[in-house]
Parts: C-alpha cells; sequence; structure tokens
C-alpha cells in the first residue's frame, strides 16, 4: 500500500513542478488523507519527496540536498514527538470518556429530594468543582415516620470516588434495622469501608435521623463538617457535636449518637467542607460568615434559600470552586 501511495505522490508532485497547476496542489491535500489512514509518518512524506526530487533532477546542488536531508532528521524528530502527543491524547480521550460514565454513575445515585413531607421543608444543592464530584448525599424515608439523611465527603476523585458512591449506598439500604440509629450505621458502613477501598481514601460523613412524630433529630459523625442548628426562638446559630473518626481508619472504630430537638421554624444545616473552604478576598471564610449568610436567606423556601447562598458563595470566589460544595437545609414547619 505504500509503495502505491508513493507512486502517487511522485506522479502529482511531477504534474505540479511541470505545469505549476494548482489543481495538483488538491490532489496532493486529498492525498494526505490516505498518508494519515495508513499511517505513513512525518520523516516517511519527507523521504517520499527526496526520492521523487531526486529521479526528477538527478544533479541536484549538493546544498539543496543537503537541506533536504537536514529536514529529514528534523521531521525524525518531529515524528516521534508527534506519536508520542497522538498517544497522550487517546488515552486523554479515554480518560475523559470514563469520567463522563462516571460522572453519569454519579448522577444516578443521588435521590430525589423529598418535597412531599408536610411537616419539614428542605433544600438541597451539591455542585461539583471539576467533572467529578467527591460529594454524595442521601435521602430514605421509612413508614414508621423517620426521615434518614447522610452527606458524605469522599476524599478522591474520579471513577473511584463513583464507585464508593455506590458502596455507600448500598451499604445504607442494605441496613434499614439501623437506620434509626445513626451510630450503629456508621460503625456498620465503617466496616465496608475499611474491608472495600484503597489505604490511601477515606471517607468523612454525618448520618442523621429525623422523627417526624417528635421532632428530634439524631445523628452520628464520622469526621465530618460540623453541621448547625439554628433556633428560631432564640435566634442563635450552634454547630452539632462532630465527634468520630473518618471511615475506613479502624474497624474497630465506635461512633457516638447525638440528639437535637427540632422546633417549629429551626433549621439543621448539612454541608460538606467545600462550603467552609470558599475564599473571600483571599482568605477562608468563617463559619460565621456561613451563618451570617443563612441569617441574610432565612426567610426565603428552603431550596431558594441553599440556591441563594450557593451564589453568594460562589461570587465570594469569583466563581472559582476550590472543592465540591454540598448543602443542605431542613425546616420545620409545624
Amino acid at each position: 500500500m505504500k509503495n502505491k501511495i508513493r507512486e502517487s505522490y511522485k506522479r502529482i508532485l511531477y504534474d505540479y513542478l511541470r505545469t505549476n497547476e494548482e489543481g495538483y496542489l488538491y490532489e496532493g491535500q486529498q492525498l494526505s488523507k490516505s498518508l494519515i489512514e495508513i499511517g505513513v509518518s512525518p520523516e516517511e512524506i519527507v523521504s517520499f519527496h527526496i526520492d521523487s526530487v531526486k529521479g526528477f533532477i538527478p544533479d541536484l546542488q549538493p546544498d539543496m540536498l543537503n537541506s533536504f536531508h537536514f529536514l529529514l532528521e528534523v521531521m525524525i524528530g518531529y515524528g516521534l514527538q508527534y506519536r508520542e502527543h497522538q498517544s497522550l491524547r487517546e488515552k486523554q480521550i479515554q480518560l475523559f470518556s470514563e469520567l463522563e460514565v462516571a460522572a453519569q454513575m454519579q448522577q444516578a445515585l443521588l435521590p430525589e429530594v423529598p418535597r412531599h413531607i408536610a411537616e419539614l421543608e428542605i433544600g438541597v444543592l451539591s455542585v461539583a468543582a471539576n467533572q467529578m464530584s467527591g460529594d454524595f448525599y442521601h435521602f430514605f424515608q421509612d413508614v414508621n415516620g423517620y426521615l434518614g439523611v447522610a452527606v458524605a465527603d469522599i476524599i478522591g476523585k474520579g471513577v473511584p470516588a463513583a464507585l464508593c458512591m455506590s458502596m455507600i449506598k448500598y451499604a445504607i439500604e442494605s441496613m434499614p434495622e439501623q437506620r434509626l440509629e445513626p451510630h450503629a450505621l456508621l460503625g456498620s458502613i465503617n466496616r465496608v469501608v475499611e474491608n472495600n477501598i484503597d489505604p490511601s481514601m477515606f471517607i468523612t460523613m454525618i448520618y442523621g435521623s429525623y422523627n417526624l412524630k417528635k421532632h428530634s433529630f439524631s445523628y452520628a459523625t464520622a469526621g465530618h463538617e460540623p453541621g448547625i442548628y439554628y433556633s428560631s426562638r432564640e435566634d442563635r446559630f450552634e454547630d452539632l457535636c462532630h465527634k468520630g473518626l473518618v471511615l475506613g481508619l479502624s474497624a474497630e472504630t465506635t461512633y457516638q449518637l447525638f440528639e437535637k430537638k427540632i422546633e417549629p421554624d429551626d433549621l439543621v444545616i448539612l454541608l460538606s467542607d467545600g462550603v467552609t473552604e470558599t475564599k473571600k478576598e483571599g482568605k477562608f471564610i468563617e463559619r460565621k460568615d456561613l451563618c451570617d449568610l443563612i441569617q441574610k436567606f432565612r426567610q426565603l423556601p428552603a431550596q431558594e434559600m441553599v440556591e441563594a447562598v450557593h451564589q453568594e458563595l460562589v461570587s465570594w470566589s469569583n466563581f472559582e470552586l476550590v472543592d465540591d460544595q454540598t448543602l443542605i437545609v431542613i425546616r420545620r414547619r409545624v
């Protein structure tokens, strides 16, 4: 095949040198497609050209012949670099394709936000800093009047993070008897994580269970960014207790149970550390800054509140996220 291409190149070049007609330039452009398809390297094309010219003009001047040899050496180096570039580009395209699949997997794992609970108003926003997110959240409601909610942050990105999310989701859903005991559930998930993920990865998580009859929020944390409780009656914010090691460090780790009574118009705010890692004027914001924002937009419906808070945060950071951001607001209506 290459010999046939070589002869075509020689013929087109000869006809162009003889007539100087532009039509042969077009033929040369069309020939380049065939050269690419059969994998002819740049240095081989230069070699075609040198051999063809020698056939037309056997008494080439030495300087002209030497210039061809110089060009051939340059193109050999260029060809090597070009092939390496193409190989890296193909790998990049493959990686991008894998990330697309993983991103779709992540989206499929995230649940519908429960909007139909008469006692509660819920707002959720989760935004990835890049194509893939390390944040995960989960809701479930059972027939006994409990709403379970989890927020996790996988330290790691890409396909491994998506697989970890799938594992956590499956673990939560496969332990229905422990959903009402956040500390026990975290202990079970911790053992699953410790046995199944690479030691270089770890997961932080907060898991809570809202009792819709008693209006209490029981929860346990595993090294996660502290949640926030807002008392409407006292007009006061406080951090939720956040004792507990990250998931996956030790199978023997146990977690402590905490509980908070929720009054009408109180808020429970769960978040990932990407929210508090927002920078304002080059410095990380304080938790008070976040509480001030929540106070500023507190009268909005919960979903509008989280969206307004997020917009303000990204404007502070010049619309550049340094980490994934997840923010969940649960408001007691009655």
